[in-house]
């Protein structure tokens, strides 16, 4: 099961996060002049390169949270794999989801301390995530069901939420390494509140048609007639609500 779902998991990470860091590290290099210029240079890539990941992930991580089930069952339910699947598929990929934004924003920090010929910062960093994520791992897959009296095998959803949470670590760690570098250049708490409500509420209108479908037949209906709308939504209502400025 695990792999299954990390096939749909990954996919935000190499799409938004891998391609956006791939994209800004060149243009990162480029950068010249004194250490204050650089600096402000490197700030403006930054914050640019942070928004364009957020602005797509951040969708992503209440689809994976709130609609998993709808993915998960249109993608792999049928034969063997069952309704019953699709529910703990939906934990496991709920569980990855945690750690999504905090991952795809890691890759262009990362990208940005290379620009500053910098490799070890972020090497030390990601062990520390590495080892982080093999301890709550084995916590939560051997201890956490116990606790909880709950099936063992939903410790898998305990694994990928533990992996998410050493992502936030490492993230936290590398923001405020190069916040000593290069000072800080936040986001914007209107900006990411904005995308956060658009998400949201997109989800809400989604579980609404949901509950007003007929049954279907296959679940891969009924997650298109849901999930293209939530996307859809998110598009529309996401440029007023984050403060971004219109095209005219």
């Amino acid at each position: 099961m695990l792999g299954y779902v990390t096939t749909i998991s990954g996919l935000p990470v190499s799409l938004f996060g891998m391609s956006v860091s791939a994209s800004e590290l060149p243009e990162m290099s480029r950068a010249t002049g004194d250490q204050g210029e650089v600096a402000t240079y490197l700030r403006v890539r930054l914050i640019k390169g942070l928004r364009r990941i957020t602005f797509l992930v951040i969708p992503s991580v209440v689809a994976f949270i709130l609609l998993g089930d709808q993915i998960i069952g249109a993608v792999f339910q049928s034969g063997k794999f069952t309704a019953a699947d699709t529910l703990w598929g939906w934990g496991i990929l709920a569980g990855s989801g945690i750690g999504l934004l905090a991952s795809t924003q890691g890759r262009l920090y990362s990208s940005t301390f290379y620009a500053l010929k910098d490799t070890r910062t972020p090497l030390r960093f990601a062990i520390i995530r590495i080892v982080l994520t093999t301890i709550l791992g084995y916590l939560s897959v051997r201890q956490l069901p116990l606790l909880l009296g709950i099936d063992p095998r939903w410790g898998i959803a305990g694994l990928t939420a533990s992996a998410g949470v050493s992502g936030w670590v490492e993230f936290l760690l590398l923001r405020r390494a190069l916040e000593q570098r290069i000072g800080s250049e936040p986001v914007g708490a209107k900006y990411l509140a904005g995308l956060w409500a658009s998400a949201i509420g997109a989800a809400g209108i989604a579980w609404l048609i949901r509950y007003k479908l007929p049954p279907m037949t296959h679940p891969i209906f009924p997650a298109v007639a849901t999930l293209v709308p939530y996307g859809a939504v998110y598009l529309l209502i996401s440029g007023r609500a984050s403060g971004r400025p219109q095209r005219r």
